[in-house]
């Protein structure tokens, strides 16, 4: 375990094989290598970011995780493209909370050249009337809708890769791989930054999510979402077992080993946490998504500045204030 965390303080990038020889390391003593690395990186800094459902259900789609496709059989609310005032009033509610990133995400395989026109005059409005750091999760758009979005103040783009190259066709087969990660490029190449990650517990094996890891560093990616499978009722994955504790802090570290000055950015499935994610943020995430995702509730931006506070964490916020 040693060589490994020397390696990667010393500037050093772990090879397959040596991230593969992190699953059978002693688990306590990867997370503290991971914690050390994250310190030692990124320092104290902490990155919370908000999310508001855009436009909820009747997705194409098939992936076998989602409770929003039309494939399955849930009890997830539909309804359009949120209008430009419901999307203001949300950013402004994140904004008195003192969030500083905040995404609108969207459901289906991409939005319409009418919708993407919708959201950039929402965006265009949010970034007159808010001091907010501006996200967006629209799909498989293409370069010049990518454009466009940056050009109304969008900074970053949400595009999960989801799983290994291996392993996705085993979870959607109505897109590939390669559409999301040529969605991906297309949005680098319009100047935005990309945040990008995968869903753990949906039947992966170390080494789909090693080989996830491996893509995401491949392609740049410096803010990396890891969600916990939330086997959601009437979809395809509903029966699988959720992951223990302990094999989240794994991943998590071995995900910091991999990325030493990224953002692990703990997102959907934390509120099954015992901890509420205590111990992963001393495993080497050191960003999450706060209040509720897109079809389950999260943890509230209150109870996270305590847990952050607690750790010693310096959490960015508006107004200069800090956790």
């Amino acid at each position: 375990m040693k060589k490994w965390r020397d390696k990667v303080l010393d500037g050093g990038a772990l090879s397959r094989l040596e991230a593969l020889d992190l699953v059978e390391a002693p688990l306590e003593e990867l997370c503290r290598a991971a914690d050390e690395v994250r310190r030692n990186f990124c320092q104290e800094k902490f990155d919370i970011c908000t999310i508001i459902n855009g436009k909820s259900g009747r997705c194409p789609e098939n992936c076998k995780y989602c409770a929003q496709s039309v494939h399955h059989h849930t009890e997830t609310e539909e309804y359009p493209l949120l209008s430009q005032e419901e999307m203001l009033k949300a950013a402004l509610w994140n904004q008195d909370a003192g969030v500083l990133r905040f995404s609108v995400v969207t459901s289906g395989r991409r939005l319409s050249q009418g919708e993407v026109d919708q959201v950039c005059a929402a965006f265009r409005l949010l970034k007159k009337e808010t001091q907010l750091s501006l996200c967006a999760s629209h799909g498989l758009l293409d370069y010049e809708q990518y454009r466009q979005l940056r050009e109304a103040g969008v900074e970053r783009i949400h595009n999960n890769l989801e799983t290994s190259r291996r392993y996705f066709p085993h979870i959607c087969t109505t897109h590939t791989y390669e559409d999301k990660r040529a969605a991906i490029q297309a949005a680098q190449k319009a100047g935005l930054s990309v945040c990008s990650g995968g869903i753990m517990g949906m039947g992966e094996t170390w080494e789909d999510r090693i080989d996830l890891a491996l893509d995401l560093r491949e392609l740049s990616i410096t803010s990396i979402p890891i969600n916990v499978l939330h086997a959601v009722p009437g979809t395809p994955l509903e029966g699988l077992p959720p992951l223990k504790l302990p094999e989240i802090r794994r991943i998590v570290a071995i995900y910091r080993m991999i990325h030493p000055s990224a953002a692990i950015r703990m997102a959907g499935g934390r509120g099954q946490l015992p901890d509420k994610g205590r111990s992963v943020f001393t495993s080497g995430a050191n960003a999450a998504i706060s209040g509720p995702m897109l079809t389950t509730s999260g943890i509230s931006m209150e109870e996270d500045m305590k847990i952050l506070q607690e750790l010693g964490y310096k959490a960015a916020l508006l107004d200069t204030k800090e956790a």
